[in-house]
Formats: C-alpha cells, sequence, structure tokens
C-alpha cells in the first residue's frame, strides 16, 4: 500500500534545498534527508529537496513541490532552508506576498517587485504551532528562535505558495518554514559572525520538530 492510501499513517512532508549562491551544500538539504530515514511509527515521513529556481515554471521549486503533495498528500509540511546569517533553528511566523531577489536563483532568474501569488494577501501567517516548536527544541539545548521575516527569496516565495495552497483547499493541517544556521563547512569557507550549527544538532532539532508535529497530527485526527 502507498503511504498516502493508509489512512492510519500521519504523513509528513520535509523539503529542503539544492545547494546555492556557490556553496557546494545546504543544510536544509541534508537534514531533510536526515529526518526522513529515520523510522517513525506510525507516521510516513518524506523528504523531497526542491531546487532554487523561483516562478511556476517548469523545474521550479513550486511546481515540484505542487507535484509531491499531490502525490503524498501530506497532513503536515516542514519547508526547511538555509540562513547563513542566524545561529539558530528559526521558526518563521509569517510569509510576505514578495518576490525580491538579493541573488540570482539557480536558473540565473531575478526578480524585483513582484507578489507571490498575484490578488493574494500581503501577508500570511504559519500553520504551525511556532511557540511550541521552538520550545521543543530548546528543550534539547539547541538554539532556537522565533522569525517574522523569511526575506525575500525561495524561502518566502515556497512558503507564502504553500499557505496560500492550504487557504484555498483547507490541507496540509500543518504548514510552514524553518530557517537553520549554516555548516561548520560553509562557516569556514565563508565566515559570519552568526554561529554555525553541527549537522547532527541540527537534525537532532528537526526530528524533534517532526515528533513534536506528528503527535499534533494524530491527536486532530481523533
Amino acid at each position: 500500500m502507498n503511504a498516502a492510501d493508509d489512512p492510519a499513517r500521519v504523513r509528513v512532508l520535509v523539503t529542503g534545498f539544492e545547494p546555492f549562491g556557490g556553496s557546494p551544500v545546504n543544510p536544509s538539504m541534508l537534514a531533510a534527508r536526515a529526518t526522513a530515514s529515520r523510522r517513525w511509527p506510525g507516521a510516513a515521513v518524506q523528504a523531497c529537496i526542491l531546487p532554487v529556481v523561483g516562478g511556476t515554471g517548469p523545474g521550479s521549486a513550486r511546481r515540484i513541490l505542487e507535484g509531491v503533495m499531490d502525490a503524498f498528500r501530506p497532513h503536515a509540511v516542514l519547508l526547511l532552508g538555509e540562513a547563513c546569517t542566524r545561529s539558530a533553528v528559526s521558526v518563521e511566523r509569517v510569509a510576505r506576498n514578495e518576490r525580491e531577489y538579493p541573488i540570482a536563483d539557480n536558473a540565473g532568474g531575478v526578480v524585483r517587485g513582484m507578489p507571490v501569488v498575484a490578488g493574494a494577501p500581503g501577508v500570511l501567517g504559519s500553520a504551525l504551532p511556532v511557540d511550541d516548536l521552538i520550545a521543543v527544541v530548546r528543550a534539547l539545548g539547541i538554539p532556537a528562535e522565533c522569525s517574522s521575516d523569511a526575506g525575500r527569496f525561495l524561502c518566502n516565495e515556497v512558503m507564502f505558495h504553500l499557505l496560500d495552497r492550504r487557504s484555498r483547499t483547507g490541507a496540509p493541517a500543518f504548514a510552514g518554514f524553518i530557517h537553520l544556521p549554516q555548516l561548520p563547512e560553509q562557516h569556514a569557507l565563508r565566515p559570519v559572525e552568526a554561529r554555525p550549527m553541527p549537522l547532527d544538532e541540527t537534525v537532532d532539532a528537526m526530528r524533534a520538530i517532526v515528533g513534536r508535529v506528528v503527535g499534533l497530527c494524530v491527536r486532530r485526527e481523533k
């Protein structure tokens, strides 16, 4: 039986992004794969790596995300991305209906002053229990914080797209975005003031977050 056809299992989609901006790796990609590789009793956790390509055309992050969601039909979607200037796991509170790329995407696209979804609200709020997830991560001794600015690049774009879809369809029940610090090996090549986070620490944080979201989904379905 396909996981999407099993009503007894909670389905969680965890996405990451491919490397961009000259970095050879992306912590969100590695964390998404490592999180999904764990056995989750009563749940199916699937990873999807999105291209750093904006817009809605073939090969874009939004088009890939739509295809995976239609096939997997997740109860929850956790979008992950890299924020090299942050020292903590950052749970985003809002997405903005703006596309203002600071650099070209991986297809060479540059956008200035365009909406993510024409005619949609200017701001959409996360459909995750933001403060609860921050507390879960901090309980492990791992730095975590709330953020109200996901930027205007692909992270914000896919977050707004997902929340707009949810506002129109009512699914998934839980949806939002989490930014991860860069890895120590990235910091060695691209030093910034922010503290990097080792991958095992990032994965521990994400597994705690997924565990809490799975529990919320189970309670919601009862």
